[in-house]
């Protein structure tokens, strides 16, 4: 990714992540994301969910193409962006990329703090 892009990155805090769903259609969700390294990482939070596996997480065990939209908007329209990355997703419950990704999220929100 371009100095440009990376900038634009560090000013915003919520980006929406798309997986392909079992039917191949897209399947939008909004992120927290860090760098971690030259990796984009983001993670499921401890939020109540719904029970079951998350979409996000079933669709990247069968289909790791994921893209991640970040974009900023206001009425004066010279000052628009958006930024997109295509990438291929992993999955890390545990070891050293875990704890890499959890040190980056928990150095940009606070929230992960505990």
């Amino acid at each position: 990714m371009d100095e440009r892009a990376a900038s634009l990155l560090d000013r915003i805090r919520v980006a929406t992540l798309a997986t392909v769903s079992a039917d191949g259609g897209p399947h939008l969700v909004p992120v927290v994301f860090a760098w971690e390294t030259s990796e984009l990482v983001t993670a499921v939070d401890g939020k109540p969910k719904s029970g079951r596996l998350l979409a996000r997480i079933e669709n990247i065990t069968r289909d790791p193409r994921v893209t991640l939209l970040a974009h900023h908007y206001e009425e004066d329209w010279s000052r628009l962006w958006w930024v997109r990355i295509n990438g291929m997703a992993s999955l890390e419950a545990s070891g050293v990329g875990f704890g890499r990704a959890l040190t980056a999220l928990r150095d940009r929100y606070s929230q992960y703090q505990t």
